[in-house]
């Protein structure tokens, strides 16, 4: 089995206060496809890098199936590791640089041949073999790269921001090329982005790290659908969830709650209204996503003052701003169709889609409801 557990796993730098991994527990299944995101210094990196036996362990442990880690040096652990800079040896050729590692492990000729021809076929290097890195593209060094940590046949795959030097119509191709890889070989793999594209379209799962704390893990589909906190309802879509701050008011019984917005009322699902009502706070974040939103005429919706549209095609957005609950304005993002949309300086109404709005805690940021 090549699972992959951290166990309470922190990682505090000499001189800080403040972990940059915070005890962190997180199981990844054999063979499972794992991407860790979040925004730069979020602790993502070092989280990989710990696994890898580069930074060490403050608290906790790590396995690699039973096998406790921790302290295990980093070559005693069956891991190989694509790099953002792909760190391959100028001086060699494509074949020297995928086969180094087998030839330092004293496997024997014949069979490092045997590895590299196989991983360069499957990652359509067979034409570049005799090639330097220098003779190469930004996509074929990486997958270079990705060559090198095939051939060694590890138990686990890891992979720190290895597209963030592609441009980006490269980049899209070469995450297609390594997700379709991984899936054939079946190695597990943990992969370090903070593009959250890269995590939605990647991963098996998807783990979301802020300042060193685990948010929120698991399929992307389950991030986006039901976050479990405003922070992962604001980094997870393109554009972000629009985030309001409504006043609340119970109301006949403990399972109902009308969330308001000026004159506009949302009547609250009856989990969300049950758990506003425990929590007894005057008010509410609402959380709707742009394709949520539609503009009406003679409904009661939002008002939205339009200050800018981009009209891409089929769609376009609409950039406004509505007034909040406390008085103070927020900019919020409507898709709508892109052959009528509004113009700069309309005034507005949209209608958020009941069955897709997220109800959230103005006081914890956790998500009220089922």
């Amino acid at each position: 089995m090549s699972n992959v557990r951290y166990d309470k796993a922190s990682r505090l730098y000499p001189g800080s206060t403040v972990p940059a991994v915070d005890k962190l527990e997180l199981e990844v299944a054999d063979g499972e496809f794992l991407v860790i995101v979040g925004p730069s210094g979020c602790g993502k990196s070092t989280a990989l890098r710990m696994l890898a036996g580069l930074e060490e362990v403050t608290e906790g442990n790590i396995y690699i199936g039973d096998k406790d880690v921790t302290h295990l040096a980093p070559k005693d652990r069956d891991i190989a590791m694509v790099f953002q800079n792909y760190a391959l040896y100028p001086h060699m050729t494509v074949a020297q640089n995928m086969g180094f590692a087998l030839k330092i492990a004293g496997v024997p000729k014949a069979d490092i041949n045997a590895r590299v021809a196989e991983a360069a076929n499957l990652l359509d290097l067979n034409e570049y073999l005799k090639r330097k890195p220098k003779a190469l593209s930004g996509g074929q060094r990486q997958r270079v790269a990705m060559g090198r940590a095939i051939v060694r046949e590890p138990r686990v795959f890891l992979m720190d921001e290895p597209l963030s030097n592609l441009d980006a119509k490269l980049r899209v191709q070469t995450r297609t090329q390594i997700a379709s890889l991984q899936r054939r070989l079946g190695i597990t793999t943990l992969y370090v982005t903070h593009d959250q594209t890269e995590a939605m379209t990647m991963g098996d799962r998807v783990a979301l790290l802020q300042d060193g704390l685990l948010k929120q893990v698991g399929t992307p589909a389950q991030l986006y659908n039901h976050p479990d906190n405003v922070f992962v309802a604001s980094f997870i879509g393109s554009p972000a969830m629009n985030l309001v701050t409504a006043s609340f008011a119970r109301g006949a019984d403990d399972h109902s709650g009308v969330a308001a917005i000026g004159s506009f009322t949302f009547e609250l699902e009856a989990s969300a209204a049950k758990a506003a009502i425990v929590e007894g706070q005057p008010s509410i974040t609402l959380g709707f996503r742009p394709e949520d939103l539609r503009l009406v005429e003679g409904e009661a919706g939002l008002n939205v003052d339009v200050n800018l549209v981009e009209v891409l095609g089929a769609d376009a957005y609409v950039y406004g701003d509505v007034a909040q609950a406390d008085g103070t304005r927020k900019s919020v993002t409507i898709r709508t169709d892109g052959r009528h949309p509004p113009k700069r300086g309309d005034a507005i109404v949209v209608a958020i889609s009941e069955d897709h709005s997220h109800v959230f805690s103005t006081k914890t940021g956790l998500r009220l409801g089922d």
